[in-house]
């Protein structure tokens, strides 16, 4: 299971992850606002766990643009004891649970995994763009009823397009962020796009992946004919 946390507090950010990867998740950990958003948009993660104070964009603005672009991440928010607004406003703008400042590590633990248990049950297995689904459960994928079969760099590299649809995703978090591969060549990505469009695009009407030059690449739906 990966987590990412945003917290700017180094001491709790270190106590947190040290924790988190001693009961076997991965953890990326972000200090600033605005790269914790830019790491949740492109990365591939099964809960984030949310500070409210941060520098550059703070934790209810976070929040509440990952639930515009449609991003269903399980989020936990961290807030200051007795800040009963604040809490009220983060579930308002779409955090799952919230867990006041300071706390045990053993309640976060245990946090985590009740939205972690609550999102396999309730999340939503298939994404639907045009005539392409993506069931994220069996990690399947099908255009016009036809099952497409994917290695699973493509698959990921698919769904992580789909998880942002409209949005470029460049070379450079592809490689790092989805993947996770910091040692390929920059072009391995051009490689594998170019695999991953034989197989879900080139056969179909609708193209559904796009190259934007010198920038990366964009998952869209095809305009609606007027």
């Amino acid at each position: 299971m990966r987590v990412l946390l945003i917290e700017d507090e180094v001491a709790l950010a270190r106590v947190i992850r040290r924790g988190l990867e001693g009961a076997n998740f991965s953890v990326d950990h972000c200090e600033n606002g605005k790269e914790g958003l830019e790491t949740a948009l492109a990365g591939s993660y099964d809960l984030l766990i949310l500070d409210l104070m941060l520098p550059g964009m703070d934790g209810w603005q976070i929040c509440e643009e990952l639930r515009s672009r449609r991003k269903p991440l399980p989020i936990l928010m961290l807030t200051a004891r007795g800040a009963v607004e604040d809490r009220v406003r983060g579930l308002e703008l779409g955090a799952d649970d919230y867990l006041p400042k300071p706390f045990e590590f053993p309640e976060l633990l245990a946090r985590v995994r009740a939205l972690l248990r609550r999102d396999k049950v309730n999340k939503t297995r298939v994404i639907r763009i045009a005539d392409m689904e993506i069931d994220t459960a069996q990690r399947k994928v099908s255009r016009m009823g036809i099952d497409i079969p994917l290695s699973d760099r493509e698959y990921t590299l698919l769904e992580a397009l789909a998880q942002n649809e409209g949005r470029i995703l460049t070379r450079e978090v592809i490689q790092e962020r989805v993947w996770q591969d910091f040692e390929s060549y920059s072009n391995t990505v051009d490689v594998y796009v170019s695999m991953l469009r034989k197989k879900v695009d080139v056969d179909f009407p609708a193209k559904l992946i796009h190259t934007i030059r010198s920038v990366g690449y964009t998952l869209r739906r095809p305009e609606e004919p007027h």
